[in-house]
C-alpha cells in the first residue's frame, strides 16, 4: 500500500478487515460512469441541450456526485446494495424527477414571463435534487476505511478524492449499527457536489428555487407555499426503490420489501395532522389523541387517511393494508406496541361510547416539531384497564340503593362461602359483574335485520365476532367506510357469494360506491389482495360509528 504507513505486524489482527472481505476497488470517476452510459444518453435527452450545454449543467455535477460517493451501496442488505448502489440510485432519480417536471408548473403565481425565465432553473434544481436525495447516506449509515483502518473523512473531502490522495487501492466499509435516518446531513456532503456558481445561477431572479433545494436535500419542511420540487422527488425516488426490490427478488432472493417506505408514513402523518381538521388533537370525533399516556392514532382510520393521501401523491409500492403499515411504524420504532401480544391500545376518549382502537406513537415529536409540541395532555386517563383476562374495566357507575338484612343481590347469585353456606352478595356489582357488562356492552356482533336469510345471518355473524380476538387471525377488518369481509370466508363456511350479496344487498346492509356495478372490492387482506365486501358499520354494535365514513343512511 503506498502513502499509508504498514502495519508494524504482518498478521491480519490489526487489520478491521479479514483478507475474506474484497473490499472495493479504486477506480476512476470516468470508468465507473462509462457503466452507466446509457442512463447519461437518457439524462441529456430529457435536458433537450447540446452537448456542451449538458456538460457544463449536468455531467459536471454527476462526475462530482460519483467522485463523492464512488462505489459506495445505498444500503447494506436491502435495495441498491451492490457495488455502486448509491450512484445508481441518484442518477435514477435524477431522470426521474428531472422527467416529471415536464407535466407541472412551477411558481403558479407568478406571471407567465417570469414563469419562462424560472423554469430551466427549476428543472435543473429539480435535477440536483434527485441526484443528491440520498446523499446523508453517505454520512449516516457507513464508514470506510482503507486496509490499516484510516477512515475517509467524509464531511472534508470526497471519496474519490481521498483514495487518490492516500493512494489507495482498496477500501472497505463498516455499517453503522442501527443507524437512524438522518436527511439533513446531505447538507453538509451537498457542497462537494453542487459548487456555489451552481447555487449562484439558480437563485438569480428569485428567492424560492435554492430554498426548495436545499429543504428536499435535507428533507426539512416549506411553509407558505407547496414544494413541487420535493414532491417529484419523492415520488421518483419511490418509484425507483420499487422497481429495484422487484428485479432484487429474482436475482437476491427475497430483499425487505417496504423498508424505504417509513419515510413516506410518517411525512404524510405530519402532513394529516397540520392540514386535516380531522386530526387535531383532543378534539369531538377526533382522529388524535394526547394525554398523559402517549399519543394516540385511530386505528386503522388513520392509516386509511395516510394511504389516500399517499396515492393521491402517485407513489408506488404503498401497502393497502393497516397491519402492513403498523408493522412497518412498529418496525422502524415510530409505534409501541401494547404488549407482547398486541399491537393496537384500546383508549376511551371523552365522550366515546365505548373504548377504540388506536396505535400509540413514541413521541408527540413525530407529528408535531413546532410550536404544537406544547400541546398540553387530556387530564385522566385515555387507556382503557383491562383485568387479568383482558377484558376491559370501566370505571363503574352510581352504586345501587344499600340491601337490606338478608335481602339478596339482583346483579348476582349468592355463592357457598368457605364452610359452604350461603352468603349474601356484597352491596353492589363485583368487579368480575362490571367486566362482564363492560365486555358484553362493547362486544363487536353482528345486528342483522329479522328478515336476512338465517344462514347468511349466522355465517355472517361468525365472521364479525372475530374481530373481538386477536386482529390477525380475524376472519374480518374494519376498514375507513365498514367492516371488510372476504368472499372466501362466505365460501368456507358452505356460503355461495352470489347468494350473500343478493341477501345483503335486498337490505342495504352493504357499502356500495357505484350501484351500476358489483358491489365487491379488492384489497390487501393477511398479505395477499382479496375479494371481498364492506358491510356497513351500523349493522354491527360494539363499534364507534363516529370513527367510520358513514354512508348514506340505509332504507332497511
Amino acid at each position: 500500500m503506498h502513502g499509508r504507513p504498514s502495519s508494524p505486524r504482518g498478521d491480519s489482527s490489526e487489520h478491521p478487515y479479514p483478507p475474506a472481505d474484497p473490499g472495493f476497488v479504486c477506480a476512476a470517476v470516468g470508468s465507473i460512469l462509462a457503466e452507466h452510459e446509457n442512463l447519461l444518453a437518457r439524462i441529456r435527452l430529457c435536458f433537450g441541450v447540446d452537448q456542451e450545454t449538458f456538460a457544463r449543467d449536468a455531467l459536471a455535477l454527476i462526475e462530482a456526485y460519483a467522485g463523492y460517493v464512488h462505489l459506495l451501496p445505498a444500503t447494506s442488505d436491502n435495495y441498491f446494495r451492490q457495488p455502486g448502489g448509491l450512484l445508481q440510485l441518484g442518477l435514477e432519480v435524477a431522470f426521474y424527477a428531472l422527467q416529471g417536471t415536464d407535466a407541472h408548473i412551477f411558481s403558479g403565481q407568478a406571471t407567465i414571463s417570469t414563469r419562462r425565465q424560472l423554469e430551466p432553473r427549476w428543472r435543473h434544481a429539480t435535477f440536483i435534487g434527485g441526484l443528491c436525495c440520498e446523499l446523508h447516506r453517505a454520512l449516516a449509515s457507513l464508514i470506510v476505511v482503507d486496509a490499516d483502518g484510516n477512515e475517509w473523512p467524509a464531511y472534508l473531502t470526497p471519496l474519490a478524492a481521498w483514495l487518490a490522495e492516500g493512494r489507495v487501492e482498496r477500501y472497505f466499509v463498516r455499517w453503522r449499527a442501527q443507524a437512524t435516518e438522518a436527511r439533513s446531513l446531505g447538507l453538509f456532503a451537498l457542497p462537494h457536489v453542487v459548487q456555489p456558481d451552481v447555487l449562484q445561477n439558480l437563485g438569480a431572479g428569485n428567492a424560492v428555487i435554492v430554498p426548495h433545494l436545499l429543504a428536499s436535500v435535507g428533507g426539512l419542511p416549506v411553509y407558505r407555499e407547496p414544494n413541487v420540487l420535493d414532491s417529484l422527488v419523492r415520488r421518483s425516488l419511490a418509484l425507483v426503490i420499487d422497481r429495484n426490490l422487484k428485479a432484487s427478488a429474482d436475482r437476491y432472493g427475497s430483499p425487505q420489501f417496504g423498508s424505504h417506505l417509513e419515510r413516506y408514513l410518517v411525512d404524510a402523518l405530519r402532513r394529516l395532522a397540520s392540514a386535516e381538521p380531522a386530526w387535531v388533537p383532543n378534539r369531538e370525533k377526533s382522529r388524535v389523541w394526547y394525554g398523559n399516556e402517549g399519543l394516540f392514532l385511530l386505528w386503522p382510520q388513520c392509516a386509511a387517511d395516510a394511504q389516500a393521501l399517499l396515492e393521491a401523491d402517485q407513489l408506488p409500492g404503498i401497502p393497502k393494508s393497516a397491519d402492513t403499515v403498523l408493522d412497518l411504524l412498529l418496525s422502524a420504532g415510530v409505534a409501541e406496541p401494547r404488549d407482547a401480544s398486541h399491537d393496537t391500545w384500546l383508549i376511551q376518549p371523552p365522550g366515546s361510547k365505548g373504548p377504540l382502537d388506536a396505535i400509540k406513537l413514541a413521541s408527540p415529536a413525530i407529528l408535531w416539531s413546532g410550536p404544537e409540541a406544547s400541546l398540553r395532555p387530556l387530564d385522566g386517563t385515555l387507556v382503557a384497564s383491562l383485568d387479568l383476562k383482558g377484558t376491559m374495566a370501566t370505571t363503574a357507575g352510581p352504586a345501587p340503593p344499600p340491601l337490606q338484612k338478608g335481602q339478596l343481590s339482583l346483579l348476582e347469585a349468592a355463592e357457598p362461602d368457605a364452610v359452604g353456606t350461603l352468603s349474601p352478595s356484597p352491596t353492589g356489582p363485583t368487579p368480575s359483574a362490571l367486566a362482564s357488562e363492560a365486555a358484553a356492552a362493547t362486544t363487536i356482533a353482528l345486528k342483522a335485520p329479522m328478515r336476512l336469510n338465517p344462514a347468511v345471518r349466522d355465517a355472517l355473524g361468525a365472521i364479525v365476532s372475530t374481530l373481538n380476538g386477536n386482529a390477525r387471525a380475524a376472519a374480518a377488518c374494519t376498514v375507513s367506510n365498514g367492516i371488510f369481509v372476504p368472499l372466501a370466508e362466505l365460501e368456507r363456511r358452505g356460503l355461495q357469494p352470489a347468494l350473500v350479496i343478493r341477501a345483503l344487498g335486498h337490505l342495504h346492509m352493504l357499502v356500495h360506491a357505484d350501484a351500476a356495478r358489483p358491489p365487491t372490492t379488492s384489497r390487501d387482506f393477511g398479505g395477499a389482495i382479496t375479494v371481498g365486501l364492506i358491510v356497513d358499520p351500523r349493522f354491527v354494535t360494539g363499534l364507534d360509528l363516529g370513527a367510520f365514513a358513514i354512508p348514506e343512511s340505509p332504507k332497511a
